[in-house]
């Protein structure tokens, strides 16, 4: 995966983010993302370890280690390595249903597992997650693919945040009809601040099978 000798070639380079005090002000997006010439050159140093603990997700003495949905990450950073933003970003979503997410908000566990970070600098796999799924909605890959036979059950949400949306997407692979009920005007839970200012991320793109009511608050 990646470059055999890259963590040797070249040096850990990632997004520059604006300092604390300056983020604060404002509720815009803060990373200056890295170029796609610079962001294969971070997936030339995936390392093609014999076991890659990045994607482990393990308990170990109670705290978790490596990514706890299994992505596969040597995969990907290889094929953004070679240029291949298209499948790297087929191979992120087999294990992720919202990448978009996960690469603003994950902590990482990722790199503090990748074995590059022994005795060097992590590989930028955050940061390579957010530059296939960017590249994904701007060249037109990351679009909703319903299923092709249902189950004829319909199943509903209670919430609209990433893990009811999460499940949604996962039960309408199976081919159930799912029905999300979410009490704000819009969907994304405590991800989608009202106070955010204009030019943030928002997409909402929904695959055929799931239909979302709002402004529904009811006591139970």
């Amino acid at each position: 995966m990646g470059k055999t000798t890259g963590f040797m070639d070249y040096d850990r380079c990632d997004a520059e983010c604006e300092s604390p005090k300056e983020r604060i002000k404002h509720f815009r997006e803060f990373h200056t993302p890295l170029s796609k010439e610079e962001q294969e050159i971070q997936g030339a140093r995936c390392m093609a370890c014999g076991v890659p603990f990045c994607q482990a997700g393990q308990m170990i003495a109670g705290m978790a280690s490596g990514c706890p949905l299994h992505n596969l990450v040597p995969e990907w950073n290889d094929l953004i390595y070679h240029g291949n933003w298209e499948e790297a970003y087929y191979r992120l979503k087999k294990t992720n249903n919202f990448p978009e997410f996960t690469s603003r908000v994950c902590p990482a566990l990722c790199e503090a597992a990748c074995t590059c970070n022994l005795h060097g600098s992590p590989v930028t796999t955050k940061a390579n997650e957010y530059g296939i799924i960017e590249n994904a909605y701007e060249k037109g890959y990351a679009k909703a693919c319903p299923p092709k036979a249902r189950t004829g059950k319909k199943i509903a949400i209670i919430g609209s945040g990433p893990s009811g949306l999460t499940v949604a997407d996962q039960l309408n692979k199976r081919g159930h009809l799912v029905t999300v009920f979410e009490r704000e005007d819009k969907p994304g839970g405590l991800l989608r601040d009202p106070r955010r200012e204009p030019g943030g991320v928002q997409r909402d793109q929904y695959p055929a099978g799931i239909h979302l009511h709002f402004h529904v608050s009811q006591a139970v």
